[in-house]
């Protein structure tokens, strides 16, 4: 299975379409499949007297509110149309997210192959019916959300014209930084189970563990905030990963999905080599000759597996030597 990863340049680009551009190029360099950002016209997004969330006022230094601060991270549509294009020179897929019903049919009309959701809107429906309209697949995040929550959004994207099979719902949990204790990476496995979808991990954490581990467990996608730089102001640059991580990060998904292999449970070419040196052969333990009666004290079981397996002890006992067999000499019947 190949995981899908996507990093997350998301407003960490501050405004600033040459830094966006910049994420473009470390996020192609460090391996991803595809870099995402954020769409929205802060006006259709949040009131102006919207409060930032604790860690946008810790990160930010500020309790202004939440529409100052996401005015001076929109990007124009011209300059998604250049990240689309640099995308497109450099073969990583460009991707955004949505946050209103403007933003999502902007974002269609650009041509983007899939829709990412974030977490927040899984229970916008005007939006997810806007986004599953254009029949596209969609990734949706469920961080905050309760497993009804997950199956009501999921429902109201396949209802507006998603197929199921191009539905994905990443596990999430919404906290920048998102402590260790608060993952519950097992909640994956039970949006899988119980709502019958595919699954990936959207993570938060300040490491590459989780993001490992949820590969391992089988997430289809993984998805990771990553920034030029945690030392950059802005909401999200402390709980993102810096290019060199992400590097890191990327090759120990890529070696754990080698890793998973197949479902099917064989000894490659390398262990049939091996087996021959460490499995064993039933052997005599001291001089038969040919017409004795073979017993069990006149045969044990020794390297190498070039004879008869001891899985067939058995079927050797009570057998007559076939001719004389010396002291470790693998027996034959």
């Amino acid at each position: 299975m190949n995981t899908y990863i996507i990093v997350e340049a998301g407003v960490n680009h501050n405004g600033d379409l040459q830094i966006a551009k910049q994420l473009v190029h470390a996020a192609h360099e460090a391996g991803a499949d595809a870099v995402k950002f954020q769409t929205f016209r802060t006006k259709d997004l949040v009131t102006e007297s919207a409060k930032r969330a604790s860690y946008q006022r810790e990160n930010t230094g500020s309790d202004a509110s939440q529409a100052d601060m996401l005015r001076k991270l929109e990007l124009s549509e011209d300059a998604h149309k250049e990240l689309l294009l640099e995308c497109e020179k450099l073969g990583i897929e460009f991707m955004s997210s949505p946050f209103d019903v403007w933003s999502a049919e902007f974002l269609a009309r650009l041509g983007v192959k899939r829709f990412k959701i974030g977490s927040g809107e899984i229970t916008n429906l005007p939006l997810l019916r806007a986004v599953g309209s254009k029949g596209i697949p969609v990734i949706f995040s469920t961080g905050m959300a309760t497993l009804q929550e997950v199956k009501e959004g999921s429902d109201a994207l396949m209802k507006a014209g998603v197929k199921k099979k191009d539905l994905i719902a990443l596990h999430c949990h919404t906290n920048y930084p998102t402590d260790i204790e608060d993952v519950n990476l097992r909640a994956m496995e039970t949006i899988r189970k119980e709502l019958r979808i595919r699954v990936g991990y959207s993570d938060h954490t300040r490491g590459i563990e989780v993001p490992i581990a949820a590969t391992a467990l089988g997430a289809e996608v993984i998805e990771k905030h990553f920034t030029l730089s945690r030392n950059m102001p802005g909401p999200d640059h402390k709980a993102s990963l810096e290019p060199n991580e992400l590097k890191i990060m990327i090759s120990a998904v890529r070696q754990i999905e080698i890793a998973l292999g197949s479902a099917e449970k064989v000894p490659t070419e390398k262990e049939k080599e091996i087996a021959l040196v460490a499995r064993k052969s039933i052997v005599a333990t001291k001089r038969i000759s040919a017409g004795d009666r073979i017993e069990a004290d006149a045969i044990t079981s020794k390297r190498p597996a070039d004879g008869i397996s001891p899985m067939h002890w058995d079927q050797v006992i009570g057998t007559k030597a076939i001719r004389d067999f010396e002291l470790d000499e693998c027996i034959e019947i």
